[in-house]
């Protein structure tokens, strides 16, 4: 009875800009864009690639992924790509980060 309330370990971190930012630096990661082809307009964090969340063919695209990699996931404010880190995690990708805030943090830091 009290399982019930448990709540499901995080396979993801949340990590603010200045994280992402270093995280980016490093070898083997994947900058991962979750938004709508419309929402690039409100910018883009350079050399991402982008997998629109709400295609229905967002899990396939995803399990195509190298999972030996890291991923740094973001979107516009950052509850999109929590999602997607949480589905990722699910499917066995083990290095996983969220831009806290999504694009409009990474827009006011830089």
């Amino acid at each position: 009875m009290f399982g019930l309330f448990k709540t499901k370990p995080k396979n993801y971190q949340n990590v603010n800009v200045e994280e992402f930012k270093e995280l980016k630096k490093k070898s083997r990661t994947v900058v991962l864009d979750v938004r709508t082809p419309q929402e690039k307009a409100e910018g883009t964090v350079p050399g991402a690639h982008q997998i629109n969340y709400f295609n229905p063919n967002f899990k396939n695209q995803v399990a195509k992924l190298d999972k030996s990699k890291t991923y740094l996931v973001y979107c516009r404010s950052g509850n999109r790509s929590k999602k997607a880190c949480a589905m990722m995690g699910s499917m066995g990708f083990e290095k996983l980060y969220n831009l806290n805030g999504g694009i409009m943090a990474w827009n006011r830091d830089n």
